[in-house]
């Protein structure tokens, strides 16, 4: 399949302002708007499994990169959750006019909720498909669960903490700006109504997101059509082949023409 060449768009201002890297391929609606994972970008199998997917389909499919991610431009430690959400807004708004189909993996599934509230009000939002989506992990997974009170107080004295990865050769940084802006921004605690069906694909073997947590949204969707599934021995990436062909089924289902 041929990828099309990224085009890169200016979001923010002055000392704000980024260069966001976005493919898009036109094609039928609904549309297909890929949000990554924190710290994935767009080359990632899921999402080119989506693209390819959508071009065999001549469904219109967009991908983009965060600001500090892959082909974008901006520093990961300078950025945070209200600048991923801001430059998925400006994507959805400059590149989708018909309805559109949210898919999210991870910290995307967070930024894939925020982006439905915020645009909830065009009525273009078909659905939602979240894999292992990590609602709130700055505050709930990070700051409450995983961090020491070592960690916390070196984020709030030096401002960052060097978090060893699991998928990268070296460590992530974790800075006290996003700790406090993903604040801004939680979603736990007050029931959310989004408008649309939602789809959450869960692994039982998630060790970064726990199914518990999954299970917290579907209870705080108590008035969205809400479809669960748990796959027994899925780990946090669900990217084997046939987790693949699981979110596949579950994105042509949301995106019925």
């Amino acid at each position: 399949m041929g990828t099309p060449e990224p085009q890169f768009i200016s979001i923010g201002k002055n000392a704000d302002a980024r260069e966001i890297a976005v493919q898009k391929s036109a094609g039928k609606t609904p549309g297909l708007m890929w949000l990554s994972g924190f710290k994935s970008d767009m080359s990632g199998s899921k999402a080119a499994a989506l693209a390819d997917f959508a071009e065999d389909r001549g469904q219109e499919v967009v991908r983009f990169d965060y600001s500090g991610h892959g082909a974008s431009g901006g520093e990961f430690e300078e950025a945070c959750v209200s600048d991923w959400l801001e430059e998925a807004e400006a994507v959805f708004d400059r590149f989708f006019t018909g309805d559109t189909v949210l898919i999210g993996s991870s910290m995307g599934g967070w930024i894939a909720l925020l982006l439905a509230l915020s645009r909830k009000e065009t009525h273009r939002i078909r659905g939602l498909v979240l894999i292992a989506p990590a609602v709130d992990f700055t505050e709930e997974l990070m700051w409450k669960q995983r961090f020491t009170d070592e960690i916390r107080a070196a984020i709030l004295t030096e401002g960052r903490w060097a978090q060893p990865s699991a998928y990268e050769d070296g460590p992530y940084v974790i800075t006290r700006k996003l700790i406090e802006d993903g604040r801004r921004h939680l979603l736990f605690g007050k029931p959310l109504h989004l408008g649309c069906p939602v789809t959450i694909l869960q692994g039982a073997k998630d060790p970064d997101v726990p199914a518990h947590h999954a299970q917290r949204l579907v209870e705080a969707l108590p008035q969205d059509d809400v479809t669960f599934t748990l796959v027994p021995d899925g780990d946090h990436r669900l990217s084997r082949p046939q987790d693949i062909e699981l979110l596949l089924r579950a994105v042509a289902e949301m995106s019925k023409f």
